[in-house]
């Protein structure tokens, strides 16, 4: 089995993590998945960087020691992660004792080398950046990264003779065009390259000036700059050089990072490795920033993305589908609540949630939920099927190519070709004429594109995909679906077994409409699911009962007033426990329409859910729909207060559903 191993960065522990330290990570997490269900042995670490001036300045700031510093923050790292559905298979300190021995074996070997020399420098330090800049460097005289002045600091230190490897670093990337990408981040470190001479690079710090390191294994007065120390974690998470972890995955590694941590990676990383006799990583992958209001985060500028605040705003699926679908990988994207609300009703809720509640439950209703037994394909089932191949070949190729946003586009084409199929191969007419083998053949190629999708979602979605695979009665174990399963000759060979049951209706994904849920000024969302009165003591509309009493103010009505009203009769074809309110019942209503009705309903203390489906109700099916506690409601059932309780307003026989109350 072919290895994959992928890095993000070793983050520092300087601040507390945000948006960006959650996209890097989730896209780890989601490209490790995805390489897993192409049948590679798929693994990614993360971990902490705790060396440094920055670290020790925050800790005199906090009132802290560097040490007790680090060991919060690194875990709030590591807390992070579980709670964001990511999974790496190793964490890895900067302070670890095994992490220290790697870097002094290293310092070490490539001293012996001759390639770490001790002499005078003089140059622009930058306290943020940890680093020297060249006045050719420098913008205006300031930092490029913070636009701070550096302090101009002579000391005595060691340096590692980088500038040896510029020629040969250059021929590299020159032939191997996709070891840094995208294409941009490769020009870019060809252009520096080309620039002039490739200074060496200081790799040391005085104890005089700085302690919180490591000891350089051959001076003691001195330790290792923080960078060089910071890069030797991708290969001490493996074990060090000589460990059979490294002889399996090192030479499949690769690193993700974003662009402002471009030269580190580009050129002190490889030109490290060869001094010291190790081979390269596979692939640099360079992401941008994540903007809000086109600028950058920034804690002092206060527009720092917490990002669990995100995920238990809008669920952690919804939150890493947003984050991989809204950045073209290599450019800045731009976040905002509201472009998140977009993709959710748009993508998720209208496209996906809505092929799955209308396939779902038209199966309810038309074959007991079960998977009925295909018929023979004709136009249609053969021109879909085309779609589902290249939808899921482009998305294999484009995800693979960390090309998230355009994979995701790709396989919508199908998730949105399912509901086009729905529209034109009409199960409701089929099922109307007793066409039974040709709405079993409809229903069955629906269920099984839907699998595929569901099963190519996973890397991104976990849960939720998870979700899908169960309603399918297709589930899977908590390491997700088959590893390899992706890379079969045989994708499109669901194991949809005739007779086996799916769920009944599906509410994957909720629509989000904050303004529609604040228009209703002087309404209680608890009144409404009681059926209770609103401030002004009219009887709430959104309540699904009537109220026996005098008409309304203003006396009789027109004939043409009752005449706006639409009702009709329906048959329940589920219930069940509103999962955010005590007081409320999902109710879906089959309407004689092409997909079933979800109606919310404040009736649960007066009625067991299982004891309504099946039972006829009437309907005010033109009522605007409404959000209550999250679901949308579209409709409402009627009903009549009695002493003992309240009566389902019904008919005497049954009808079919759709009949109009006239």
């Amino acid at each position: 089995m072919t290895a994959f191993y992928l890095t993000t960065p070793i983050y520092y522990v300087n601040a507390l993590p945000h948006l960006g330290h959650a996209y890097t990570t989730i896209v780890a997490d989601s490209l490790v998945r995805f390489q897993r269900l192409m049948g590679k042995d798929s693994l990614f670490i993360t971990g902490t960087d705790e060396h440094g001036d920055k670290i020790v300045q925050a800790a005199e700031k906090a009132g802290s020691s560097p040490q007790k510093l680090a060991d919060d923050v690194s875990a709030a790292f590591r807390s992070l992660w579980p709670r964001l559905d990511v999974a790496p298979a190793g964490f890895v300190r900067t302070t670890d004792e095994s992490h220290k021995a790697v870097v002094r074996a290293f310092l070490q070997k490539v001293h012996d080398a001759g390639d770490i020399y001790f002499g005078e420098y003089s140059g622009h330090y930058c306290y943020g950046c940890e680093r020297f800049y060249t006045e050719k460097e420098l913008e205006n005289g300031l930092c490029p990264q913070h636009l701070t002045k550096p302090e101009l600091i002579s000391e005595r230190n060691y340096f590692f003779r980088m500038s040896r490897y510029q020629d040969w670093l250059k021929q590299h990337i020159l032939e191997k065009p996709d070891f840094i990408r995208p294409e941009r981040y490769r020009t870019e470190v060809l252009a520096l390259l080309d620039s002039g001479v490739l200074d060496d690079l200081c790799i040391s710090r005085p104890k005089s000036r700085l302690t919180w390191g490591i000891e350089l294994p051959f001076d003691p007065q001195y330790v290792c700059y923080v960078w060089f120390d910071a890069l030797l974690a991708y290969i001490s998470a493996l074990g060090g050089p000589e460990s059979p972890d490294f002889r399996r995955y090192w030479p499949q590694s690769e690193h993700l990072v974003a662009k402002d941590i471009l030269k580190p990676h580009a050129v002190f990383w490889p030109t490290m490795l060869k001094a010291a006799d190790l081979p390269l990583f596979r692939h640099l992958n360079v992401h941008g920033y994540w903007l809000v209001r086109d600028t950058k985060m920034s804690k002092s500028l206060g527009n720092v993305i917490a990002p669990l605040a995100m995920a238990d705003t809008f669920g952690n699926d919804v939150f890493r589908y947003f984050l991989l679908r809204e950045m073209h990988f290599g450019n800045d994207a731009s976040f905002s609540e509201e472009a998140l609300t977009a993709r959710l009703n748009a993508d998720l809720a209208n496209d996906l949630g809505n092929l799955f509640s209308r396939v779902l439950s038209m199966t309810a209703k038309f074959c007991r939920s079960a998977v009925p037994e295909p018929g023979p394909d004709e136009d249609l089932e053969r021109a879909l099927k085309k779609v589902a191949e290249e939808s899921v070949s482009n998305f294999k190729n484009l995800f693979s190519r960390l090309r998230f946003s355009a994979a995701l586009e790709s396989l919508w084409e199908l998730v949105r070709a399912l509901n086009k199929y729905v529209d034109a191969a009409a199960p409701w007419n089929l099922a109307k004429n007793n066409d039974g083998e040709r709405l079993g053949t409809v229903l069955h190629t629906l269920l099984r594109y839907m699998y595929i999708v569901a099963v190519h979602l996973w890397p991104v979605m976990p849960r939720k995909a998870e979700v899908m695979l169960e309603q399918l009665g297709l589930p899977v174990g908590p390491e997700g679906p088959s590893s390899g399963i992706l890379d079969r000759e045989d994708l499109f060979a669901v194991p949809l077994m005739p007779g086996s049951a799916v769920a009944s209706f599906s509410n994957l994904f909720p629509r989000r409409d904050s303004e529609a849920e604040a228009s209703m000024p002087g309404w209680s969302v608890t009144e409404e699911a009681g059926g209770g009165k609103n401030n002004s003591g009219a009887a709430c509309p959104s309540a699904d009962r009537v109220d026996a009493g005098d008409p309304a103010p203003g006396g009789a009505i027109e004939f043409s007033d009752f005449q706006k009203l639409e009702l009709r009769v329906g048959t329940v074809t589920a219930c069940e426990a509103h999962p955010n309110a005590d007081k409320l019942l999902r109710v879906m209503v089959d309407l004689g329409e092409s997909s079933v009705r979800q109606i919310i309903a404040g009736i649960a203390e007066f009625f067991v859910p299982e004891n309504i489906v099946g039972k006829q109700v009437v309907v005010v099916a033109n009522l605007a729909p409404r959000k209550l506690r999250g679901l949308e409601s579209r409709g409402m059932i009627l009903a009549v207060r009695k002493d003992e309780g309240l009566e389902l307003l019904s008919v005497t026989a049954p009808v079919v559903p759709g009949s109009r109350v006239s």
